[in-house]
């Protein structure tokens, strides 16, 4: 299996045969702020090694201010924008992933998928096909333009099959978390492959 391995802020390292969790988000949707405090609260915490799973309360804590969606867009749960997205996803399930599971929040969307192992593009590559295709449809819908989608996801290899359903869970419980649904079965924006 060859491996796909990148960093910009955040280390990135893709490849066939495996399942990801990846998040990606609004251009905006988090003050500049409130980033380089989470991200200066990520960098302390690895320097305690007795702080188990620094990764993981790191994306919790950046999540849970997403889901507060206080600043920036929150457009995505609107009918029509919420439809670009989902047609989007399904789209690419086949030629670019297994699509396993996904929750478009206002300001964010929870990605699960299996790569194949005859995929054929890498996971970069189809995260930024759909981010391109996504941004020009939504800007035409909303008739404006410039930057949609943040430019770095957030992405993690699923270790186990343990792991993939905790993470499903997770994804498909965000807008009960949230305050946004009493079940996630009630979130119109959300989706199951159910094995």
């Amino acid at each position: 299996m060859e491996l796909t391995h990148y960093q910009r802020r955040l280390p990135h390292q893709l490849g066939p045969g495996a399942s990801y969790f990846v998040t990606f988000r609004l251009a905006g949707s988090l003050p500049r702020e409130t980033v380089a405090r989470l991200l200066e609260e990520r960098a302390l915490r690895k320097q305690e090694p007795t702080v188990p799973d620094a990764g993981k309360r790191f994306f919790g804590a950046f999540d849970a201010v997403l889901d507060r969606a206080s600043q920036g867009p929150c457009y995505l749960t609107n009918s029509a924008e919420a439809a670009i997205v989902r047609a989007a996803l399904h789209f690419l399930d086949g030629p670019g992933y297994e699509l396993l599971a996904y929750c478009i929040m206002p300001n964010h969307v929870h990605l699960v998928v299996h790569l194949p192992l005859e995929t054929i593009a890498p996971l970069a590559c189809t995260l930024q096909r759909l981010k391109s295709h996504t941004a020009r449809q939504l800007n035409q819908l909303r008739e404006s333009t410039g930057q949609v989608w943040q430019r770095e996801s957030s992405d993690h290899r699923v270790r186990d099959a343990h792991e993939l359903m905790a993470i499903i869970a997770y994804t498909l419980n965000n807008p009960v978390k949230a305050g946004l649904a009493q079940e996630w079965q009630q979130w119109p924006h959300s989706y199951w492959r159910e094995p």
